[in-house]
């Protein structure tokens, strides 16, 4: 793993930004997986800048979001859509038959992960994935206990999370609420991975992440295993690897 400690939360955001934009210049039909979450609307905002002050063509770029919402509107704002749409995809003008994201509603969220892999691999499959990594150590919506051969499908929220989006949402308590979500197995896939953490909140799981051994009690864990992942976090998120590294005498 290469593992990238930025000086400040804004480094942070810069270099992120510039990790998905370099991908978009490397190659002109990149297929990009972003996050939602705090974690991203920063580096999102700052992709938007960047091409408004400087164009480059994206015609050909896809998006997708890793994970998105169930069982609720998609106007709804804290929808993955809405979010990627509002932050990113809309702003850059990427056409929308290249903005890739399941349904929030369907009768079938079986065919409907299926159709999304489906829609991925008829590109040639995610060149890369920003990853975001809960509090709890979740990628995506693969809360921990997720087997690691998981394929796309339908995860329950994280309580605290879901509590949060029934009381935005109103939503009754019998409509059951999940995340249709790329499975690991899928998430491991993809060519390049970039797992992204700010704040001090992420240093306790960012350290048993890297530093832990691979389990799926961490479901982030398993990213010590692909071939081509970037960690990159600020120096508040970075705090416990970096104090593991100084005792070694590791130069990060």
């Amino acid at each position: 793993m290469k593992i990238t400690i930025t000086k400040n939360e804004q480094e942070f955001n810069i270099t992120a930004a510039w990790r998905i934009i370099a991908q978009m210049l490397e190659k002109r039909n990149s297929v990009i997986g972003l996050s939602t979450g705090q974690t991203t609307i920063d580096m999102h905002a700052i992709v938007s800048e960047i091409h408004a002050k400087y164009p480059f063509d994206v015609s050909d770029i896809t998006l997708f979001n890793v994970d998105e919402l169930t069982n609720l509107s998609r106007e709804y704002a804290g929808s993955c859509y809405t979010m990627i749409l509002n932050q990113i995809a809309g702003p850059l003008g990427i056409p929308e038959e290249n903005f890739i994201m399941p349904p929030t509603l369907s009768d079938d969220f079986e065919a409907e992960s299926v159709l999304f892999e489906k829609r991925l691999a008829e590109r040639g499959g995610a060149d890369l994935q920003m990853l975001g990594i809960g509090s709890n150590g979740h990628i995506g919506i693969n809360q921990p206990g997720t087997p690691f051969e998981s394929e796309t499908w339908v995860s329950p929220m994280d309580p605290d999370f879901e509590a949060r989006v029934r009381r935005e949402t109103q939503v009754p308590p019998e409509t059951e609420l999940g995340g249709l979500t790329r499975g690991i197995k899928n998430i491991m896939h993809t060519r390049k991975l970039i797992l992204i953490a700010k704040g001090a909140h992420k240093a306790d799981i960012i350290e048993q992440a890297i530093l832990g051994p691979v389990s799926i009690d961490i479901p982030a864990s398993v990213v010590q295993l692909h071939p081509n992942c970037e960690i990159l976090v600020d120096v508040a998120a970075g705090a416990k690897i970096a104090e593991y590294a100084k005792k070694r005498n590791y130069n990060w």
